[in-house]
């Protein structure tokens, strides 16, 4: 019996697109596991001395130049990338793409980012007779992601599926699954057992998150938050920024036994369980975690573009809160040393996610596809 092959593109432009390939990769082996599954980021696998070049460069003006990548975002928000664009990342990057394809004979292809789904929507153009599905990663419908040549859109909210069929879209090429997460963010772990695994105290935590690239809030705030110290536990997250974990390690307001800086971790399911609040930049992939784990939310400093329209859609929803303000830290910080009022508040929050969101869908629907 043929084993059904899933080819899963990506690029490193934010750890979020390729975590959320790996992530619906990894779901669809704990479903089925018969499935064959390979993720890639194109620019890194095909050129790997210039691709990580480009990515190195994005994040420097994004981290430097934000309200630049939001003025592209929201001029190019419409359109899709033209054909001159795509004819040049296939002749810069991709020469070998239809090669790979042709060599691992997927049954279906899954692109999380948009320049991989322009390059294999040409490659379709030019022949390539395989299905291809577009999941993407946001919580918007920037035109990039679109292409006449996509079989089919899993995306985020009905909301995101309204802005494809306004554009033109058939509803019937466009399914609502949610962003894929880890299994390991499909259940809960019991609390006692994480304090104990990562030596914590069992007190009201908080969990600061910088995203993959540990790009984090201004240190006016990072240094107004360990004011809480004595009655709130604090974990630092980093992500791969080892000179600002460096840089807090060092400095003796980050040197107290109810704080903690981490690096790069592969336990943040687990730190979100023991935790009673994420602050966190609102990027797609890691507020689509923090939904699964029905952790109230505050945002900081959101990329203009597909991060602000991420932190609208969850705070309009009730998922989250903007922290632009020391007041709103005192105001959690408080809230959840109230025990009752905690609890209740997660409640809350996971009968919503029931109601809006169920970590295996989108697992569940490319499964289906695949018969």
């Amino acid at each position: 019996m043929h084993k059904k092959r899933v080819l899963l593109l990506s690029e490193g432009f934010g750890s979020g697109h390729t975590q959320a390939a790996y992530a619906l990769a990894v779901g669809l082996r704990e479903l089925d596991p018969t499935v064959q599954t390979r993720v890639i980021e194109l620019g890194k696998f095909l050129n790997p001395v210039l691709g990580p070049m480009i990515v190195n460069a994005y994040r420097k003006t994004v981290s430097k130049q934000p309200k630049l990548v939001g003025i592209v975002y929201r001029r190019q928000y419409k359109k899709s990338l033209n054909r001159l664009t795509q004819l040049a990342l296939h002749r810069i990057f991709y020469t070998h793409t239809s090669q790979v394809i042709s060599q691992l004979k997927p049954d279906l292809i899954v692109c999380t980012h948009p320049v991989p789904n322009a390059v294999v929507s040409r490659l379709k153009r030019l022949g390539l007779d395989v299905p291809l599905y577009t999941l993407i990663t946001d919580y918007d419908a920037h035109g990039t992601w679109t292409s006449p040549e996509v079989t089919k859109y899993l995306v985020s909210t009905p909301l995101v599926k309204k802005k494809l069929t306004d554009r033109g879209i058939p509803d019937s090429r466009i399914e609502v699954t949610g962003i894929p997460v880890h299994p390991n963010f499909w259940h809960t772990h019991d609390k006692p057992e994480l304090q104990s695994q990562f030596d914590l105290k069992p007190m009201p935590t908080v969990l600061i998150m910088g995203g993959g690239w540990g790009i984090l809030y201004s240190d006016n705030l990072l240094e107004y938050m360990t004011r809480w110290r004595d009655s709130i536990q604090l974990i630092y997250c980093v992500g791969n920024n080892e000179r600002a974990r460096e840089k807090m390690l060092s400095d003796p307001i980050f040197q107290h036994p109810n704080i903690r800086v981490l690096g790069f971790t592969r336990e943040v399911s687990k730190l979100m369980d023991v935790s009673d609040l994420l602050i966190t930049k609102p990027g797609g992939m890691t507020c689509t975690e923090g939904l699964s784990k029905g952790i109230p939310m505050l945002f900081y400093e959101p990329i203009p573009g597909q991060e602000e329209q991420n932190c609208e859609y969850f705070v309009q929803n009730g998922f989250g809160e903007m922290l632009d303000s020391t007041e709103t830290i005192d105001k959690w910080f408080s809230l959840i040393q109230e025990p009752y009022a905690s609890v209740q508040f997660r409640r809350n929050l996971m009968t919503k996610r029931n109601q809006q969101y169920n970590p295996t869908q989108c697992s569940r629907a490319v499964l289906q596809l695949l018969q």
